[in-house]
């Protein structure tokens, strides 16, 4: 066995242990696929991240971003803890204002600020409208009728998702999804506007499953916020900046900040390391 630094980071919390946590394991050359996936299936986090030499110099680590089953080209709190443990570990960019990840979709700009650090949503590999037949197996998992949808999209980064809207907070927060009767994979995320005078703009719930056996719920999803910003801001339904709220009905007080700059969108929020330690494997 061998030793490889490890740090659990919070992440997109609006106060201690309120976020997300991604493991995160640093140095992990000479891990095989087999372990890496392994390990990620142990922590039962939603999220599990491999640090490795860039193989660019544009670049200034590489990343491999594992779930529970399966390996992602891309996911937004996970890229935020990477680069807060990196940081955290001695990691020193090329240029002091930011950060370069590489990882399965590319090079990922991530920009600093103090606790909080912001990366650049990444093009979608997959938008437009959503298939009626498709969207009504959608919505019997959400356990609604289809006319409870304002609008859907699919706003698939990386992990598949599709983004439905809601008409309220209320409604996004009163979701009981069942995928028992539904076999497949499902990367669902809904989204609704707050009450007038709600400290956050948006409401957002992320569910998944991988196997059909149930459903999952992601605490706080940066790909997700990442894609319906890009959807939402794009078509004028919000205007940047905004934050959005997730992982409420999880007992979590996540915050997604979004913002506009440089033509792009901007996915932010707090990163804090909860534990310093080593992995064996």
């Amino acid at each position: 066995m061998t030793t490889h630094p490890f740090r659990q980071v919070d992440v997109f919390g609006s106060g201690p242990y309120s976020g997300n946590p991604v493991a995160v394991i640093l140095e992990a050359e000479g891990l095989t696929d087999a372990q890496m996936a392994d390990i990620s299936s142990w922590t039962n986090l939603s999220e599990c991240t491999f640090v490795l030499p860039p193989t660019t110099p544009d670049a200034d680590y590489r990343v491999r971003i594992f779930t529970l089953r399966a390996e992602l080209p891309f996911a937004g709190h996970p890229t935020l803890g990477t680069a807060r443990a990196w940081l955290d570990a001695g990691g020193v960019p090329r240029d002091a204002g930011r950060v370069v990840q590489e990882c399965g979709v590319g090079l990922v700009e991530i920009r600093r600020d103090g606790d909080a650090l912001a990366f650049a949503a990444p093009a979608p590999l997959r938008t437009g409208e959503v298939d009626e037949a498709y969207l009504a197996e959608v919505c019997a998992v959400l356990g609604i009728g289809r006319d409870r949808v304002v609008a859907a999209r699919w706003v698939d980064n990386g992990p598949g998702w599709v983004g439905i809207e809601l008409a309220s907070a209320e409604e996004v927060r009163a979701l009981a999804p069942d995928a028992t009767r539904h076999p497949g994979e499902w990367f669902i995320g809904v989204v609704g506007p707050q009450a007038q005078g709600a400290d956050t703009a948006v409401e957002v719930r992320a569910f998944f499953t991988s196997d059909g056996s149930g459903m999952r719920e992601d605490p706080v999803t940066g790909s997700l916020n990442a894609s319906l910003a890009q959807w939402m801001v794009g078509s004028g339904r919000l205007s940047a900046p905004y934050v959005a709220a997730q992982g409420t009905m999880l007992g979590r007080a996540g915050r997604v900040s979004i913002a506009e700059a440089d033509g792009e969108v901007w996915v932010g929020g707090a990163t804090h390391v909860a534990i310093r330690g080593e992995i064996e494997a």
